[in-house]
């Protein structure tokens, strides 16, 4: 789906959002002087709906195109979504469909699920395991926010308690090498 301003993109939205699994959006690079919906944009008209995004990726030379479908339940809610949110409540551009799916993570837990990861809270279990090896914790403290922030995420969001432990146990071992756990790495060959 190609739209080159706000309204089109929303007008699509209330016209597929209950009957779309899921849709590009292409938009035209900014090098290229078209109009085209921002990001931030998108994203909030997605979320008055209940969608949600996903990674972009580059179409072509003058255009990128970004992934939208309707949010899972029980999936976490960022700050920046959360926010968005809220501004489109206040400026009634809020959807009776996006309400619903606020309402579902509220009660689900799922609205408060990162704010701790956020914020950099270390939970108890791994700051148990930085704490019994004493350069993981150096070496912890000195990783990038974004860094732990990204790690924090991958453990919380374990489904299983066996899969969050060792989940904790990697991270505190990479740690103690000065290596950042859940981190993507080429292939080798």
């Amino acid at each position: 789906m190609h739209a080159e301003t706000r309204q089109q993109w929303r007008e699509w939205l209330l016209a597929h959002h209950e009957t779309a699994s899921s849709v590009w959006l292409v938009s035209w690079k900014k090098v290229t002087g078209r109009p085209a919906v921002s990001y931030d944009d998108a994203v909030s008209e997605a979320l008055a709906v209940g969608w949600v995004d996903s990674k972009p990726r580059k179409l072509d030379e003058e255009r990128t195109m970004l992934y939208f479908s309707p949010r899972k339940p029980g999936s976490a809610w960022s700050r920046p979504n959360k926010l968005r949110a809220e501004q489109l409540r206040r400026s009634g551009a809020m959807t009776e469909a996006g309400e619903r799916v606020v309402a579902r993570a509220v009660a689900s837990g799922a609205w408060t699920l990162l704010d701790q990861v956020e914020d950099l809270i270390v939970p108890e279990d791994l700051d148990a395991a930085l704490t019994r090896n004493p350069p993981a914790r150096e070496n912890w403290d000195r990783f990038p926010p974004s860094v732990r922030r990204g790690i924090l995420e991958w453990i919380i969001q374990a489904r299983r308690p066996a899969t969050r432990q060792a989940r904790v146990e990697e991270t505190a071992q990479q740690a103690a090498l000065n290596q950042c756990a859940n981190q993507w790495r080429p292939p080798r060959g």
